[in-house]
Order: structure tokens, then C-alpha cells, then sequence
């Protein structure tokens, strides 16, 4: 009589099957699409906060004008014809970088001859407000001062 140690191919299935349930009950719980789109968010919230200090920042050297451009109804800042074009008063000395959504196709914009940031501008009853109607999970991302 010879006594083999082992396991038996049932005994290994077994533990393949549950090893796979916890693992689809981990992904569930992560929800790695909802991680993505709420990183993407705070991204976006970072950026609308950017330009509008920016923009502020000009406003305030230059004895409360705003640059030309932002107009009672918003437009998105973009170099594109009819949009708010305000990359060049504002890069690189109130801004490092016009920052641009974070999935917007050809992001990377190294000048400011040709972009699209994604984001909308707009002035109202002296207040600036940047928005970003991109946003996910039907998230509201807009600052106003």
C-alpha cells in the first residue's frame, strides 16, 4: 500500500472557483470605471481652480479688466473661432500651462496656438466663473469668484 500526498483535481477546482468569486466580488467593490471617473474629476476641479486664479491674478495687475474674451456667456477656452482665447494673457505668467481636460484628445498643449481645454469661462455681475461640463458621474464642477 502506497500513501500518495497530494491534492486531488477536484480539491483544486474547488479552490480556482473560490478564489475566482472573491475575486469578481473585489472588482465590484472597487469599481475600477468609478475610481477613473471620480480621479478624472478631482483633476478637473484642480484645473478649473487654476485658471481662475489666473484669471484673477491678470484682473488684478491689470486694474480689475479681465482679458479679453470672457463674456456674459460662456464660452470654452480655446484658440477656436468664437471661444474664449486666453492662453496667451495668461501662459506663462499667471499660469505655467493652460491646463486642458483630462480626456481631451491631443492633450499636451505646448503653445498656445492651437488648444481646447475643455473648460468654459464666463463673466456675470463682476463674478468670473470656470466651469467644466465634461465632468462624470454627473458630477456640477464650477468655481466662482
Amino acid at each position: 500500500m502506497r500513501n500518495k500526498k497530494g491534492f486531488t483535481l477536484i480539491e483544486v477546482l474547488l479552490v480556482i472557483v473560490i478564489i475566482a468569486i472573491l475575486a469578481g466580488i473585489v472588482i465590484i467593490a472597487i469599481n475600477p470605471g468609478r475610481q477613473i471617473a471620480s480621479a478624472n474629476n478631482a483633476q478637473r476641479s484642480s484645473d478649473v481652480s487654476a485658471v481662475l486664479s489666473a484669471v484673477l491674478q491678470y484682473s488684478i495687475e491689470n486694474r480689475g479688466a479681465l482679458p479679453a474674451g470672457i463674456t456674459a456667456a460662456a464660452l470654452p477656452i480655446s484658440s477656436a473661432a468664437g471661444a474664449a482665447d486666453i492662453c496667451a494673457l495668461l501662459v506663462p505668467t499667471y499660469i505655467s500651462a493652460m491646463p486642458f481636460d483630462p480626456t481631451a484628445v491631443g492633450a499636451h498643449y505646448t503653445t498656445c496656438a492651437d488648444y481646447d481645454t475643455g473648460y468654459t469661462v464666463l463673466t456675470a455681475d463682476t463674478r468670473v466663473t470656470v466651469a467644466a461640463p465634461g465632468a462624470e458621474l454627473a458630477a456640477t464642477i464650477s468655481v466662482t469668484k
